[in-house]
């Protein structure tokens, strides 16, 4: 897995897609984007699919995905739990939070969704703690491990994440983490197009990623009126 190092391309390649796997919207209680505005941004962005990764809900992303907001969506839920946080996608029910870890992975798993690690190593955030993290890897419990984040400013965060994913021969995936409309699409895969979780993991080892830093928008921003 490759990525460009520059900047966000907008070219656009008819055999891929573009999948922005970690954004959230104003249900996460510390983001204001609408779905109205991620749909706009989904067509600024040239988006084709989006993961909408809410603090410990999914009520938006199910809403999201029952109308056409110009990309596919998968539903998904950053979860909080005893040891940090970890992402759960292609969820058909909610995942309770403050949950222990290896109960909130299995409820993940026991409707067929994917445990993703977002952020690993970003002291900054409520990310699982180094062994954490390892032990799930080492269980063959998670099934991707976020390589890039947006949000991240000091790479070598993103470079530790990627070592891990080598080592434990994983998947990496790349999100803006966007808490704003303004950062939707920061970072994306340019992937292969796939139908359902087996599918989504076999493309990403043909993934790219395009992507760049972009600091986090302001926390609890007052909209302009």
């Amino acid at each position: 897995m490759t990525r460009d190092g520059v900047g966000v391309v907008h070219q656009r390649r008819s055999s891929l897609i573009r999948v922005d796997c970690h954004l959230h919207t104003a249900l996460s209680g510390d983001a204001v984007t609408s779905i109205d505005e991620l749909a706009e941004r989904v067509e600024q962005e040239q988006l084709d699919v989006v993961c909408i990764t809410d603090h410990n809900v999914t009520a938006a992303a199910v809403a999201a995905a029952e109308r056409d907001i110009g990309a596919r969506v998968i539903v998904g839920e950053e979860i909080r739990t005893t040891k940090g946080d970890v992402i759960g996608l292609f969820l058909s029910e909610r995942v309770p939070y403050v949950l222990p870890l290896p109960e909130a992975v299995g409820l993940i798993k026991a409707q067929g969704g994917l445990v993703y690690l977002p952020h690993p190593f970003d002291p900054g955030r409520s990310t699982l703690d180094t062994a954490s993290s390892a032990e799930l890897c080492a269980d063959g419990l998670a099934d991707v491990i976020e390589v890039f984040n947006a949000k991240i400013e000091d790479q070598e965060f993103n470079r530790r994440a990627a070592e891990l994913a080598a080592r434990y021969d994983l998947p990496g995936g790349a999100g803006s983490d966007a808490h704003d409309p303004e950062g939707i699409g920061a970072a994306y895969l340019e992937m292969p197009d796939f139908d359902g979780p087996a599918e989504f993991l076999t493309a990403l080892q043909r993934a790219t990623i395009k992507g760049e830093y972009r600091p986090h928008a302001i926390r609890y921003a007052r909209r302009q009126r």
